[in-house]
């Protein structure tokens, strides 16, 4: 079940629900609506899927050049 792929991503990854939403499917109600009963459509499946499993943690500027 997607949600629960999306739930194990975002203990992982420590993101805010609605970041997730709208980095993944451009909708920051994403991951609360489907707590609530949500069905995604398969597109948005393939989307949400594909952006797990290609997100790389972003690097901070600031600690690139400290120290």
């Amino acid at each position: 079940m997607l949600i629960r792929k999306i739930e194990k991503f975002l203990l992982r990854t420590g993101m805010p629900v609605t970041r997730f939403g709208r980095m993944a499917a451009h909708d920051p109600r994403l991951v609360m609506d489907m707590r609530n009963g949500r069905e995604p459509r398969p597109e948005m499946i393939s989307r949400v899927e594909h952006f797990m499993n290609t997100y790389k943690p972003e690097t901070s500027a600031s600690n690139a050049h400290a120290g």
